[in-house]
């Protein structure tokens, strides 16, 4: 059944799928995009929340116009265009293109069907493509940003291809992703497309813009050859074109096919077609591959790489549809059936037995809109982490056990796992690419959350499954401490019997060098109880197990085991094995690495530079930053590298990472009243073997004036009403950024907190409300004070009561030196609706 929503539905998906929290409940939210094939809503604004709807072709040649701060050191975004703008685009001369580029090659990947966690899921059959909303069309940063809050998938062992999905008629109508998603995916063995969205003429769509995609300059088609530049130059797979705009005739429809050939030629670009446009030109969904749309695969040759078959398909739909791809020398599994679960996730029905019936061989592949349902519902970080368990690998959190009453039984219980664990060095940290603070080699180095994908690892394939014949310990990513990066992995609960934690899939060959690393962190010093568990191809379910012996305290201590005895064997699977007997058996691994030799240390880079500056204050800058890449000639291959400021006492702070040359700094402090500020560059080994720094100074002018000392700062809350709502919104310096550009809470006790980062002297607190965000007056908090401490040890000191309150910001002065604000809420509203909106908490000061 093909989705035809009510109008009111159109532009407020999300906000329709999350009525049951008031926070959310909007009617101006509006989504950058609509899931293809829904009929559009004319009245509905395809534009950002909160943002005007612009002209139909963006003003600026190639992008949305902001080149001034692109060029000095302001916020690089992902790229976007229209058909006639993307012929402007010039990678030297687009000044975010160098930001926007992957460093990160396509990993090669396998899946042992002796290996899969579920005994009815299939190996090399059917396959998933994933197509995520990330960010919005435009603003979408290029790197990462300082937010948590963030779609931080890690179930890459389900996925063959990942569709970076947006477009809009009013942003842009091709969009690249951006290369922490490259990155990420690439990492993990998954393809990357960008998406090409031709829209319904009641969303904004012109079949001229369509004319326009295929219009050629002699014999080439010149957008074709941009698609190829673009895909080529940022590092990513192919497209996805998806095209519902009327009005089109046969001959349009030839020459799309016709540009579809002549890139892929030109390429290697793949493309994957959506079911909308048929060969006469009209956009009439099949549901399914038909004579009518069958040319759009082969016509007779290759055409496309595969297609996305429209939501209305039933089990008859997708026999014919296999039958007619292979009498066109077609793979079925090529043929993707659509599901739509942007509104209700593992909610949504679906004929599963049509596309993978049970015990027989899948019929074609499986095409997900929208699975980032799990975060947008979500309320907070740990409830999406429990929801985005449930969609991919079911009720029970184990995908060897998808036994549920739900006809949802998570993708696990369908598709076999696959592994890019295929080549040596292996590391990973158990990073997931997002968190509340950063370490490096198990010292912290930043506070406040992030999110980059760029440095997730390699999440396990297996999420997870043990093996006990007594209680079952709880494996989980522990978001509390790190050895590397924000997370790592934790294993608790009553230890009364052996524990075998799979954990990686993996083919990694054993040499007379081969060594096995295991980071781990105790409550108390003693044994750990814990073994490495590896299992070799010659017997893939066998593990041997070597003990990894005591600890000495309660810090990260590293445990290096020989795997010579093993050479010439290849690993086949990578665990952990608990033994023994205790209470509460709490450990967490902060690296488990596979590698030759010694720890190589990489090249060191050379030539850094401050590509530009913007000073947001006098005390504060964001940068443009770039340098040349290590060589690999001698040490070991670069796998990121990472970025720091120079303190006064010697010490560094933790600025961000990238496996790019360039990189993007959101926010450098001036510490106290220095003149300038030393940056460092350091490059990360493959085996996490580090360089010497290369450093460029950034010069400081004038004397610090007051500013909103809370501004970008660690911010804590009581709870979060979405994934997108939380305290970070409320010290990002924005009130314009539509409904969830704010901090919101429904707890019982409602409060925030900011960590100033050292105790200044503060001059005033201004709060902004709901109506200051553009929500009704009624939602601005009624009742609240504003309470300070210059250390965590420290009892709090109210310094600001107010009751009463109606107007959407409030100012209040203070005279008072405070490291700690925290801001508590008493009454959240003018009326009984229960939830606290703070669009903006300031502390101003020196």
């Amino acid at each position: 059944m093909r989705r035809r929503l009510l109008p009111a539905l159109c532009g407020v998906l999300i906000a329709t799928a999350l009525a049951a929290q008031p926070a959310l409940a909007d009617p101006t939210a509006r989504s950058t995009s609509r899931p293809p094939s829904s009929p559009a809503d004319p009245s509905a604004d395809p534009s950002p929340s909160g943002t005007p709807t612009a002209s139909s072709t963006p003003a600026a040649p190639g992008r949305s116009g902001r080149a001034a701060v692109r060029a000095a050191g302001g916020q690089p975004y992902a790229s976007y265009w229209h058909p006639n703008t993307i012929l402007n685009w010039n990678p030297a001369t687009d000044p975010d293109a160098r930001f926007n580029r992957s460093r990160v090659p396509l990993r090669p990947r396998v899946s042992d069907p002796a290996l899969k966690a579920n005994p009815n899921a299939r190996a090399g059959e059917g396959k998933i493509a994933s197509l995520v909303s990330f960010g919005p069309t435009s603003n979408n940063p290029s790197q990462g940003s300082l937010d948590p809050n963030y779609y931080a998938f890690t179930h890459w062992q389900y996925v063959d291809t990942l569709v970076f999905w947006g477009g809009s008629a009013s942003e842009g109508l091709i969009l690249a992703p951006n290369a922490t998603v490259i990155d990420a995916a690439h990492r993990n063995g998954v393809k990357v497309y960008g998406t090409v969205f031709f829209p319904p003429t009641a969303y904004g769509g012109q079949i001229q813009w369509v004319r326009d995609f295929v219009r050629k300059s002699g014999s080439n088609y010149a957008v074709a050859d941009k698609l190829v530049q673009v895909a080529q130059h940022y590092g990513f797979d192919g497209w996805f074109i998806n095209q519902e705009t009327a009005g089109g005739d046969a001959a349009l429809a030839t020459e799309i096919r016709s540009l579809m050939k002549y890139a892929r030629a030109k390429g290697p670009v793949e493309f994957m077609w959506y079911d909308a446009m048929t060969e006469n030109g009209s956009v009439t969904w099949q549901d399914a591959l038909t004579t009518a749309n069958d040319a759009f695969l082969s016509d007779p040759a290759r055409v496309s790489d595969s297609m996305f078959l429209d939501f209305g398909w039933g089990a008859g739909n997708l026999r014919s549809s296999g039958d007619l791809a292979r009498s066109l020398g077609r793979d079925e599994h090529e043929l993707y059936a659509g599901i739509d679960t942007e509104a209700n996730g593992y909610n949504t029905g679906v004929s599963w037995d049509a596309v993978f019936p049970a015990g027989q061989p899948h019929v074609t592949s499986l095409g997900i809109y929208r699975p980032e349902w799990t975060w947008k519902s979500s309320s907070n970080p740990a409830d999406f982490r429990t929801r985005d368990s449930r969609y991919w690998v079911g009720a029970n959190a184990d995908p060897s056990n998808t036994a549920t009453s739900s006809s949802w039984k998570g993708l696990a219980h369908y598709i076999a796992e696959s592994t890019a664990v295929t080549a040596k060095p292996f590391v990973t940290g158990f990073n997931t690419g997002h968190g509340d603070f950063y370490n490096v080699g198990g010292v912290r180095v930043r506070t406040g959350g992030w999110n980059n994908l760029s440095v997730q690892d390699v999440p396990p394939t297996y999420q997870w499954v043990v093996n006990s014949t007594g209680t079952r310990l709880t494996p989980s990513i522990d978001y509390g401490d790190a050895y590397e990066g924000g997370s790592s992995l934790r294993l608790t609960g009553k230890l009364d019997a052996a524990n075998t934690v799979r954990l990686y899939q993996a083919k990694l060959p054993v040499s007379a060098d081969t060594k096995l690393s295991v980071v781990v962190k105790t409550p108390a010093a003693g044994p750990t109880q814990l073994k490495a568990a590896v299992a070799f191809t010659d017997a893939p379910g066998t593990f041997t197990t070597v003990a990894l012996g005591s600890t000495s305290g309660t810090g990260w201590e590293r445990k290096t085991l020989d795997l010579s005895a093993h050479a010439g064997k290849t690993i086949a699977q990578l665990g952990l094995r608990a033994e023994g007997s205790a209470a509460s058996y709490d450990i967490r691994v902060g690296q488990l690495a596979v590698y030759d030799g010694a720890v190589d240390a990489p090249a060191a880079p050379s030539g850094l530079q401050v590509l530009g500056a913007t000073d947001v204050s006098s005390s504060r800058k964001s940068l443009r930053l770039a340098w040349t890449a290590a060589g690999s000639g001698t040490g070991g291959q670069v796998h990121h590298y990472d970025v720091y400021r120079r303190n006064a006492d010697g010490s560094r702070t933790y600025l961000g990472a990238t496996p790019n040359d360039a990189y993007f700094v959101p926010q450098l402090d001036r510490a106290g009243a220095e003149t300038s500020t030393t940056i460092e560059v350091e490059a990360v080994s493959t085996e996490y073997g580090r360089s010497a720094a290369a450093t460029a100074t950034v010069a400081w002018s004038g004397e610090p004036g007051e500013e909103n000392r809370a501004l970008g700062r660690p911010a804590t809350a009581s709870g979060q009403c979405a994934a997108d709502e939380g305290p970070a919104k409320a010290v990002n310096g924005s009130v314009t950024g539509g409904n969830s550009d704010k901090w919101c809470t429904l707890t019982a006790d409602r409060w925030l907190e900011v960590d100033l980062g050292e105790a200044r002297s503060l001059t005033r607190f201004v709060v902004r409300h709901a109506q200051a965000g553009g929500e009704s007056a009624a939602f601005n908090t009624r009742d609240f004070t504003i309470q300070v401490r210059s250390a965590a040890s420290e009892e709090w000191t109210t310094a600001v009561t107010v009751t009463g309150n109606t107007a959407a910001a409030t100012t209040h002065p203070v005279t008072l030196t405070a490291r700690h604000v925290r801001l508590s809420i008493s009454k959240p509203t003018q009326n009984t609706d229960s939830a606290a909106r703070i669009y903006e908490f300031e502390a101003w000061g020196r």
